[in-house]
């Protein structure tokens, strides 16, 4: 492209808009062009032009030339007038399933934070009970949806027009479970258990019973058992059945940070030099994935960066395997993973912009 590309982000006055909005306003690629900001603004705000993003998120003020940037009123008017080439949607999933469709009439591409758009098999679509879920018009939209994890499915980034960023917790799981499923060495009828546990800022920024401070503090509960939107993710980016894997998250009371144990046995006796071999063959050229071989990952080694770390051990029959994976929520979980996707998308350094 001749000019400097133009984002744009709707939804960033919540814990992933506010990251992708200190990536972007960072980028070495988008220097001179400022994302512009849409969404809900009050009517109050409204004369003011919206509301600055230093009064959203003031640990943004200073050194990131926010001077004078503000959320505004969300308007496809507005979008078109500033030329915006790329719309990130830090929105909730219905949200989403409104405006991605418009967006693309229109010409501009889709980075999609929330779940609209990730899932084909209308099956694991159905734990959302999307409204247009089985329409003709949702249906062409999904077809043209990529889902996006870099590792996995970057040609297809490559020329996507609408990229479904995928779930926190999911990219914990399928990252370090994928190469060992694909390389045919699982025993699936054995089965397998992703045991994960994450940040409470992973529930949003909207306050519950359950991430309240009273509840959340100096505990640890599971949720979620056997329905987790993020299990379709699981079997269609994996290649599973729901009878060969058992996902259950569980609520860390730290802010943000994502640790994933998979217990896996292997059909054929295993060494650490062959399962090593597995993972570095199938991240080779993945700057955003960093294999652990002299210790497993720890969240504080993961967290306020966009890697997802990867290590694992073996027991002394060479037939079962324990994985631990590692990632920021927020960002190789979020935002991160969207900008990543951004790079792929554009033909940049995937790790511009991230390191």
């Amino acid at each position: 492209m001749t000019k400097t590309l133009q984002t744009a982000v709707a939804g960033v006055t919540g814990y992933a808009g506010a990251e992708l909005a200190r990536l972007l306003l960072k980028h070495p690629r988008l220097k001179g062009a400022p994302p512009v900001f849409v969404g809900r603004v009050d009517s109050g705000d409204v004369a003011r032009g919206g509301v600055p993003l230093t009064e959203i998120h003031p640990e943004l003020a200073g050194g990131y030339g926010i001077t004078g940037l503000k959320q505004q009123p969300f308007s496809w008017d507005l979008l078109v007038e500033r030329q915006v080439d790329v719309l990130f949607m830090a929105t909730p999933h219905e949200q989403s399933r409104e405006w991605a469709p418009e967006a693309l009439k229109r010409g501009i591409v889709v980075i999609d934070l929330s779940g609209a758009w990730r899932l084909v098999d209308a099956a694991n679509r159905a734990v959302y009970a999307f409204d247009d879920d089985g329409t003709e018009a949702a249906a062409t939209v999904q077809a043209q949806a990529v889902y996006g994890a870099p590792e996995l499915h970057r040609g297809k980034i490559r020329g996507a027009k609408l990229i479904a960023n995928p779930g926190c917790y999911a990219t914990s799981v399928i990252l370090p479970l994928r190469p060992l499923v694909a390389a045919g060495l699982v025993d699936l009828n054995y089965g397998i258990v992703a045991d994960s546990k994450s940040g409470v800022s992973g529930a949003g920024k909207a306050p519950t019973a359950k991430t309240h401070y009273m509840s959340a503090a100096d505990n640890l509960s599971a949720y979620g058992l056997f329905g987790h939107r993020h299990t379709g993710e699981l079997l269609e980016q994996i290649g599973l059945t729901s009878d060969q894997i058992v996902f259950t998250p569980h609520l860390l009371p730290i802010p943000r940070g994502i640790l994933s144990t998979i217990y896996v046995r292997f059909k054929e006796k295993q060494t650490r030099e062959s399962i090593a071999k597995v993972y570095e063959e199938f991240f080779k050229g993945s700057p955003m994935v960093r294999l652990y071989s002299k210790e497993l990952p720890q969240i504080q080694y993961s967290v306020r960066t966009n890697y997802c770390d990867i290590g694992f051990q073996i027991d002394k029959s060479g037939m079962r395997c324990i994985v631990v994976s590692c990632l920021d929520n927020l960002l190789k979980g979020a935002s991160g993973q969207a900008v990543q996707n951004l790079n792929v998308m554009m033909g940049w350094g995937e790790a511009e912009g991230l390191e």
